[in-house]
C-alpha cells in the first residue's frame, strides 16, 4: 500500500455501519501513515457496528460531524451496511458533508449500501459506479453508469460492492490519496 503520512481521512459512519467495512480500511489506512478521523452525527463517544447478521463491536467516534471541517481532510471513506447509510442520507449534515469533498474535487470511496449518500448528495449522476446489488436501480435512477466489478474508480469517485472487494477498495484509496 501506499504511504500516506501526513495525509487526513475521515471515516463517515453511524450505529448500524458493516462492521468490516469501517474497520478494515480504517486499520489500513492507519497502518499506511494516513491521520483517520471517525466522524459521526450527535455527540456519542462510539459508534455501534453490525457484524453481518448481529450487532457487533462499537468503534470510538474522534470527531462530531457537527466540528468536523470536510477542509481538514484529504479524502473522505463512506462504509456500508444497510442502516448506517440509510440514517445518514436523511440527515442533511452529513449529506453536506459528504457533497463538500465532492464539490473539492477529493477522493470520496463508498462501499456496499454507502452508495446512497453518493445519490443523496448527487455526486453520483453521470458518474461509473459499483455497489452492493440492491442499491444498482437507485443509482441508475440517480444518473449513474452502474457495473458489477470489485472496484470502480471515476475521478475521484471510488466504489465497490462488498466486503470481499475491500482489499481492492483499500488500495484504491491509498492510490487516490497517495496523489
Amino acid at each position: 500500500m501506499q504511504n500516506l503520512d501526513g495525509k487526513k481521512i475521515a471515516i463517515l459512519a453511524t450505529d448500524g455501519f458493516e462492521q468490516s467495512e469501517l474497520e478494515q480500511p480504517l486499520k489500513a489506512l492507519r497502518d499506511a501513515g494516513a491521520h483517520v478521523d471517525v466522524v459521526s452525527p450527535g455527540d456519542a463517544s462510539a459508534i455501534k457496528g453490525w457484524d453481518q447478521k448481529d450487532w457487533g463491536r462499537s468503534v470510538d467516534v474522534d470527531v462530531a460531524l457537527a466540528k468536523a471541517d470536510p477542509g481538514h481532510y484529504d479524502a473522505l471513506v463512506l462504509p456500508g451496511g444497510q442502516m448506517n447509510p440509510d440514517i445518514l442520507r436523511a440527515d442533511k449534515e452529513a449529506v453536506a458533508f459528504v457533497r463538500a469533498f465532492g464539490d473539492a474535487g477529493k477522493p470520496v470511496a463508498a462501499i456496499c449500501h454507502g452508495p446512497w449518500l453518493l445519490v443523496e448528495s448527487g455526486l453520483a449522476k453521470g458518474r461509473k459506479v459499483t455497489s452492493w446489488p440492491s442499491v444498482k436501480t437507485d443509482l441508475v435512477n440517480a444518473g449513474a453508469h452502474w457495473e458489477d466489478s470489485e472496484v470502480v474508480v471515476d475521478g475521484n469517485l471510488i466504489t465497490s460492492r462488498k466486503p470481499d472487494d475491500i482489499p481492492a477498495f483499500n488500495e484504491a484509496i491509498a492510490k487516490a490519496v497517495a496523489n
